[in-house]
């Protein structure tokens, strides 16, 4: 069942977030878009085969195989592995020769015979994390979400004295992002892309040979004989397809809960608001569905350093402690937290905060137990 405001049968300016049941398409979708949303999704669900391209190395054998919950789309109980190399005059090697963007733990049942194996380890790795499975809920408005609108919430010399001085991502060739934990991918597109490549070993138009899918230690010659690329711009522009009219999932319906209200009201009292943005707006798009729509994301899309107790791994426009700052939009349908699911309670991961979150962390601290689950409370209706 798509979720409309009341009384709006078209979408119209300065109307609350669109938002639609967890992993239904969009409101206002044309009959068009509506078939290309089934046809991706049917590729979303697909499992390739190695004829087909997958691996040598691949992590999973279909899109759906890691966002799968709540629906498919979502997360899952799997996690992945990335490793990098931050020297001390702050440049970042993703190592992507030895399979750094992403250590791949299977390989195909013709790699093996072959006497080719999985990667277990990165050489001259500095720093190592996992990874969480993240949504793809609401990616297209995401993504149509003006880069000026990002750019305009910048602050990194921290000029109005807040302490927060978040950056606006990058991808490896300099251009603006907001993709991914590291805020280093900069479309929609190419995140599919991408995820075809590091996850499962299948090159795409965007990125046409095996370079990103871990040469090292090298397969033996004839371990992938599919050629390239190995998607080709239909498929892949059919996946994209889905994730761009996939719908926000509707948040809980409590409205007129008073511990809800207040709850919300110490979110942005404590300052969490300066970088969880309760709402962001597209700008205009070619369709309906997207044109100037608001999604309550809870995000500024920014890379922000989170301090010493995250550090993870790098990327082009982060250091090992700057993250995007997550979306908490489907929060309640998470079971771990934080980007390697260190935890499983929310209390946990907003005390675990450092860096330009610490002083906001603090405060939370510092409230008494009942005003700490009120505000729990309403993280838990998103």
């Amino acid at each position: 069942m798509i979720l409309l405001s009341p009384g709006c049968t078209t979408p119209q300016l300065n109307t609350p977030p669109v938002f639609a049941d967890v992993g239904e398409p969009l409101p206002f979708l044309t009959d068009d878009e509506l078939v290309r949303f089934e046809a991706g999704k049917a590729l979303f669900v697909r499992p390739f085969a190695p004829s087909e391209g997958l691996g040598p190395r691949f992590n999973e054998n279909a899109c759906s195989a890691c966002h799968t919950f709540p629906a498919d789309g979502g997360t899952g109980e799997t996690s992945v592995t990335k490793a990098t190399r931050f020297s001390d005059d702050g440049r970042c090697d993703l190592l992507v020769p030895q399979g750094g963007e992403n250590i791949r733990i299977q390989v195909t049942p013709l790699t093996r015979s072959l006497g080719g194996f999985p990667e277990r380890s990165v050489a001259g790795a500095t720093h190592t994390a996992r990874f969480t499975i993240p949504f793809v809920f609401g990616l297209g408005l995401v993504d149509a979400i003006p880069v000026e609108t990002l750019e305009a919430r910048a602050d990194p010399d921290d000029r109005d004295g807040d302490g927060i001085s978040g950056r606006l991502g990058t991808d490896g060739s300099g251009q603006p992002a907001r993709f991914g934990r590291k805020a280093d991918v900069a479309t929609l597109a190419d995140f599919a892309a991408g995820a075809f490549g590091l996850e499962m070993g299948l090159t795409t138009p965007v990125h046409p040979d095996e370079s990103r899918t871990g040469s090292l230690p090298a397969v033996p010659e004839g371990s992938d004989p599919a050629a390239d690329p190995e998607v080709d711009a239909e498929t892949l522009g059919r996946v994209v397809d889905f994730m761009r009219f996939l719908a926000p999932p509707a948040p809980a319906e409590l409205d007129g809960d008073p511990q809800v209200a207040q709850g919300r009201e110490q979110f942005e009292s404590l300052g969490c608001v300066r970088c969880h943005v309760p709402e962001m707006r597209a700008g205009h798009h070619a369709s309906t569905a997207l044109s100037d729509q608001s999604i309550a994301l809870f995000s500024d899309l920014l890379l922000h350093d989170m301090g010493a107790a995250l550090t993870g791994t790098c990327a082009p426009g982060a250091s090992p402690t700057e993250y995007r700052t997550e979306p908490l939009m489907g929060l309640r349908y998470r079971q771990l937290y934080l980007h390697d699911g260190r935890t499983s309670r929310v209390m946990d991961a907003i005390l675990l905060h450092g860096g330009e979150a610490q002083k906001a962390r603090d405060a939370f601290a510092a409230l008494d137990r009942l005003t700490q689950e009120t505000l729990l409370r309403f993280l838990n209706t998103l």
